[in-house]
């Protein structure tokens, strides 16, 4: 009877361990397969920072070559204005020599009249 309650007891524990080490071997898969389910929702979010970052640098590349050839296009601008500026200049200054050279030849014609006239007169004077 001893021995009997002794089998019965050790099958009892073998048939406890069994299930015991069953649950334990679902514990420890479960706790695997969180694991792994929080490190996935941790990566996708992780790769989505990463997209977002690529993306943002990819866009920041972008707004700095648009400012580079903005500044390009500024200078050239800035050129041709400086030229456009220079050309009225000189314009005016030719349009000065002009005036100038004009009355020079104004006074030159007037004096070359006057000196016309003065010699015309001088022999009907002495007739």
């Amino acid at each position: 009877m001893l021995s009997s309650l002794i089998k019965e007891h050790q099958t009892k524990q073998a048939a406890k361990r069994v299930v015991q080490e069953q649950k334990r071997k679902e514990c420890i898969a479960a706790a695997n397969d969180l694991t792994q389910a929080l490190v996935d929702h941790l990566n996708v979010g992780v790769a989505q920072a990463y997209l977002n970052q690529k993306k943002l640098d990819a866009e920041a590349k972008l707004l700095h070559q648009g400012a580079i050839n903005f500044a390009k296009q500024t200078q050239q601008w800035l050129a041709l204005v400086e030229n456009f500026s220079s050309a009225l200049k000189e314009i005016g200054d030719v349009e000065n020599w002009a005036r100038s050279i004009e009355n020079d030849m104004k006074i030159i014609t007037d004096t070359l009249e006057r000196a016309y006239q003065t010699t015309q007169e001088k022999p009907s004077s002495s007739q």
